[in-house]
């Protein structure tokens, strides 16, 4: 129990580290919480809502992997590489993908709701 305990305070040290030093994870955040509160409230499935917000806090997720990954390689060393510029771009195209993910969700599910 004491291990569970100690894995949960230190997820909450990472999300209080990622809201003081990473920019984009804040923008995301908020991002999450508006778009949550608008998904609420959107005339679609329970379903629907559920996917909607699912896929912000998808973001947020991989925003945190992705912010992970340029600790990591800035605290192996802050030399330039190309393994190390691969590295932080593979975190970043993953952040895209999955802007793209829920951009591509959101307009699905409201134009088949509205426009359809």
């Amino acid at each position: 129990m004491k291990r569970i305990f100690s894995a949960f305070f230190y997820s909450l040290d990472g999300l209080q580290a990622a809201w003081r030093q990473e920019h984009a994870f804040r923008q995301e955040l908020v991002l999450v919480i508006i778009g949550s509160a608008i998904a609420l409230i959107l005339p679609v499935s329970a379903f629907e809502k559920l996917m909607m917000i699912a896929v912000l806090v998808l973001m947020l997720i991989v925003e945190l992997l992705n912010s992970a990954i340029e600790a990591v390689v800035d605290r192996v060393s802050l030399e330039r590489h190309a393994l190390s510029k691969n590295a932080k771009d593979f975190g970043s195209a993953a952040v895209l993908l999955t802007f793209l993910l829920a951009v591509a969700t959101w307009s699905v599910i409201l134009f088949d709701r509205f426009y359809y």
